[in-house]
């Protein structure tokens, strides 16, 4: 009587953008075509790959803390993938032991690693691969079954002052539209309705292969079913010369009406610190065209607090500039210097007692325009599409045509994935409840 071997058990967790979640369910559909299985947690496997995040010195903070304790556990072989062995290597080496480490966008690259530390042999390939790009075609294991996301491309062609990101995307490289296509298809056969395109910059896309974004969305959106395409954020530079098409193709029924426009500062002398390569004016010229066009169209931005010179004034500006375009999202980001960028050694720098009363303020205007905006969908009627569980028993949230997240309550399992018709009684800071409807 033969003994059936019980295959190796991997763990995996991915941390970070979207880009990295993708590149997360890329590598768990290909450990899993290949014989592995993955486990529920780190104590159950005897492989644990963690896909790590370094954008921010709080992220990076949290990913050390993680990683430092999974070295510590006894008879796991650890893999260290994703952005942060490529942004701060010397770190990460001082920190934890490993047993390999790679970059991002592996996708069926893993396994050859997982096979190799599972016969303990190491495995390095901490390089930016500024050429290679890895299959969107190969198997996936999503983390959200509604959700499809898919990383049109890898880097960028931006080179902000702040940004350590590109030291581990690299510069542009772009899928073909019909590869990404094939892609989308291939989900929404699968059952998902919700596409996330994602990137370092969607304005950026296809400009390394003779395409643009505009060109992409109108091909995916002539495919059958009943489905939503959320386009990832965008630099406003990169999006002024395709401006009005933009805002004729998000009119499309199966675009959510959502942009993510990163401002970062409401100084036009700060956003040259920072390389970024438009003017405030522009950052508002943008917005004003894609509302023009969609009124209820919701505007998601950052904003860095306190990056070096940034004066009493520029914030002022920052804060005056909020206040006018009032988004419906704003990211705000205290600044921490990253290694080897230029903004490391830039002067004068901000106390940080200074950037965290910055953030401070930002927050509460933040919060305050968010429920504002928030309370002009109250009584609104329509359809929302359900992509999450809610965090109370029998919640779900689902998003109407603006990505605008609604909680509704139903004792039903079966909404998960599908459009329900609601009409909103209730509106918060980050999101609104409504109610069923027929």
């Amino acid at each position: 009587m033969s003994v059936k071997r019980r295959r190796c058990r991997v763990f995996l967790e991915s941390f970070g953008c979207s880009s990295n979640m993708a590149d997360g369910e890329f590598m768990a559909g290909s450990l899993v075509e290949a014989g592995f299985e993955l486990a529920d947690s780190a104590r159950e496997a005897e492989v644990l790959i963690y896909n790590t995040c370094g954008v921010k010195t709080p992220t990076e903070n949290r990913a050390i803390e993680v990683l430092k304790h999974a070295a510590e556990m006894k008879g796991k072989r650890l893999l260290v993938t994703g952005c942060l062995p490529l942004i701060n290597p010397e770190r990460l080496k001082e920190h934890v032991r490993f047993d390999a480490v790679l970059g991002p966008n592996l996708g069926s690259d893993i396994v050859e690693a997982v096979r190799k530390v599972v016969n303990a042999r190491p495995y390095n390939r901490l390089k930016t691969d500024r050429v290679a790009r890895a299959s969107l075609l190969v198997p996936r294991k999503a983390l959200n079954p509604v959700v499809s996301i898919v990383p049109v491309a890898q880097g960028c062609l931006g080179a902000c002052s702040y940004c350590c990101v590109v030291f581990a995307r690299g510069h542009l490289r772009s899928s073909s539209v019909d590869e990404i296509t094939k892609r989308v298809k291939m989900d929404l056969d699968s059952d998902a309705r919700e596409v996330w395109l994602t990137g370092q910059d969607m304005a950026a896309y296809g400009r390394d292969i003779g395409v643009n974004l505009v060109a992409l969305l109108n091909e995916i959106c002539q495919l059958d079913g009943d489905y939503m395409v959320r386009v990832g954020m965008m630099t406003p530079n990169l999006a002024l010369d395709m401006l009005n098409d933009l805002a004729e193709v998000f009119q499309n029924e199966h675009v959510f009406k959502f942009v993510h426009l990163p401002v970062q500062s409401g100084d036009d002398q700060v956003l040259k610190r920072m390389n970024r390569l438009y003017t405030v004016s522009q950052f508002r010229s943008i917005v004003e065209t894609l509302r023009n066009a969609i009124p209820r169209m919701t505007v998601a931005t950052d904003v860095i607090c306190g990056f070096p010179g940034e004066t009493h004034d520029d914030f002022e500006e920052s804060l005056s500039l909020i206040e006018e375009v009032k988004p419906d999202v704003v990211n705000i980001s205290k600044f921490f210097p990253r290694p080897r960028t230029a903004a490391e050694n830039m002067n004068p720098k901000v106390p940080p007692a200074e950037v965290s009363e910055r953030s401070r303020r930002m927050t509460h205007l933040v919060r305050r325009i968010s429920l504002e905006k928030n309370r002009a969908w109250l009584n609104w009627k329509g359809r929302i599409l359900i992509d999450e569980h809610g965090k109370q028993p029998d919640t779900f949230i689902g998003r109407n045509f603006a990505y605008k997240p609604v909680v509704v309550k139903s004792e039903s399992e079966s909404l998960f994935g599908t459009f329900v018709d609601v009409r909103v009684t209730n509106a918060f800071q980050t999101y609104s409840e409504a109610e069923i409807v027929d």
